[in-house]
């Protein structure tokens, strides 16, 4: 279940990145992108704290923020250690 709601959660941000980012060029501060970003986010801590996630990292976005690299935080639950 959790695994659909991923995928109808990123279905938009997929759209996006296919119709509307070409038609506006080059424009985001940060690397990863904030469409990629938050796709990552969703896909590594799921679509309640994803979306939140990648929605912080749009609002920082404007002429006086951070630019640069700008990682999705890794979900430490999710961190497998190596035996």
């Amino acid at each position: 279940m959790n695994q659909i709601l991923k995928k109808i959660f990123i279905l938009p941000i997929r759209f996006y990145q296919m119709a509307i980012s070409p038609m506006l060029g080059p424009t985001c501060r940060f690397k990863p992108t904030c469409s990629h970003y938050m796709i990552g986010a969703i896909e590594e801590w799921g679509v309640l704290k994803g979306i939140w996630l990648g929605l912080k990292r749009i609002f920082k976005c404007h002429p006086w923020g951070p630019h640069g690299y700008d990682p999705v935080p890794k979900n430490p639950k999710k961190i497998s250690k190596a035996p």
